[in-house]
């Protein structure tokens, strides 16, 4: 049978609340250790067949509750596909100061991959964005596809500067102009 720990040992130091966390309030549960549990049948001593004190939790080391990695707020929660969302809505409303009478009514979107059936005009290649102009009672629309252009784009600045270019060169073919009138820093990189 192994040592037991005297219960001058066992005894943990509790910090005074100057020394807790800075609000004041003691955080770490500290556990007595009391007398062990009495035996199942009381006539050998044996722990064998007693009952737990204590339920199994997940917590088990007492390291806290499993929850998010990063709360809701945070700007470590946002999904890819949100900050892609972001970076087409900042190249549209800048495009909407200089362009605004142009491109009053047109659509901005986002598309995580393009149809599989290209357009007939369409190259060989995968599409990184389209322009549809208005018809038949529907806006004109400009679509960017996500999950290409992060593919072709190598970190976080070209990725800004890829979503630039395509957004400017399918507004160019939407107003029937050159993407560097569109925009005087087209391809600069």
């Amino acid at each position: 049978m192994p040592s037991r720990r005297t219960p001058a040992s066992d005894r943990r130091r509790r910090p005074s609340l100057s020394e807790a966390s800075p609000t004041g309030t003691y955080c770490r549960a500290v556990v007595s250790k009391s007398s062990p549990p009495a035996a199942s049948d009381g006539s050998d001593g044996s722990l064998r067949n007693a009952p737990r004190r204590t339920p199994r939790r997940r917590d088990r080391r007492g390291r806290g509750l499993r929850g998010p990695l990063f709360p809701p707020g945070s700007p470590a929660h946002r999904t890819r596909a949100e900050v892609f969302d972001d970076l087409v809505l900042d190249v549209a409303q800048s495009l909407d100061r200089r362009w605004g009478k142009a491109l009053s009514g047109t659509q901005f979107a986002v598309e995580d991959v393009p149809p599989s059936d290209p357009a007939p005009w369409e190259g060989s290649g995968v599409p990184l964005g389209r322009s549809f102009p208005a018809e038949a009672g529907q806006p004109a629309r400009v679509v960017a596809y996500r999950r290409p252009i992060e593919a072709r784009s190598h970190d976080e600045d070209d990725r800004a500067d890829l979503v630039r270019d395509v957004i400017v060169e399918q507004v160019a073919h939407l107003l029937a102009r050159a993407p560097e009138e569109i925009d005087p820093h087209f391809g600069e990189r």
